[in-house]
């Protein structure tokens, strides 16, 4: 995908999102060239995208027709991004948070059956690492390692339902840090608990394993509440 076609395509995509473009609304090939400038393909392939995700449909004689949020495909990391770096955000967030503490406490105790030996050296060592550059203010390489360590215990899980959310928790992520969500020091008790996740993990104690992964989304929903009640 080019930059322009990128650029093009997370334009609208936003302005549906934000309901710039409501349920019902009609848009057309030759008003994204004229409006964006670009070429049919262009404008073809931003289209075929956004129908992907659910925003649009395309019917014959009709156009390209915004659909209802009931359509949308809320578990595409594009459709995620879009709405948090939106005017619904803090409602993204929330369900994000929520999806979030439902699914990876259970697939953490999941992690701590299945990981291989190989897979449990990892975590360890992406936890030691992220109390390091954490503790520096690093924040651009604690986000990359946060990252892998939450993608490692889903994949670990041995559950492809759970290893499927992998794109959604890291975009969840990444957008915490790009939306100014983070702070520059992540909090003492954020690196200790992802450490005595890794540390369960790698035990084998699945329960163990579990709670403190509880705990840490407990944290992360008490500094999202904090941030909306702002």
């Amino acid at each position: 995908m080019t930059a322009l076609h990128s650029a093009v395509l997370d334009t609208i995509g936003r302005q549906i999102v934000d309901g710039h473009f409501g349920e019902g609304d009609v848009l057309t090939l030759d008003w994204i060239q004229e409006h964006f400038g670009v070429s049919r393909t262009v404008a073809r392939e931003t289209m075929r995208i956004l129908e992907w995700t659910g925003l649009v449909t395309s019917r014959r004689r009709v156009g390209i027709i915004v659909q209802p949020q009931t359509s949308w495909n809320v578990f595409d990391p594009r459709v995620i991004w879009w709405r948090l770096s939106g005017h619904g955000r803090n409602a993204q967030l929330r369900t994000l948070t929520e999806l979030r503490t439902s699914i990876e406490p259970v697939a953490v105790n999941a992690a701590a059956r299945n990981a291989s030996a190989e897979q449990r050296e990892r975590i360890h060592t992406l936890a030691t690492a992220m109390r390091e550059q954490g503790e520096a203010g690093n924040l651009d390489e604690f986000l990359e390692l946060d990252i892998a360590f939450h993608t490692l215990l889903l994949n670990a899980s041995d559950n492809e339902m759970f290893s499927a959310l992998g794109d959604v928790v890291t975009v969840v992520l990444r957008g915490r840090v790009q939306l100014g969500f983070m702070p520059q020091h992540p909090v003492p008790l954020s690196l200790e608990l992802h450490e005595r996740v890794a540390q369960a993990v790698s035990s084998g104690h699945g329960e163990a394993a579990e709670a403190a992964m509880r705990e840490i989304l407990v944290e992360v929903r008490s500094a999202m509440a904090a941030l909306f009640d702002n």
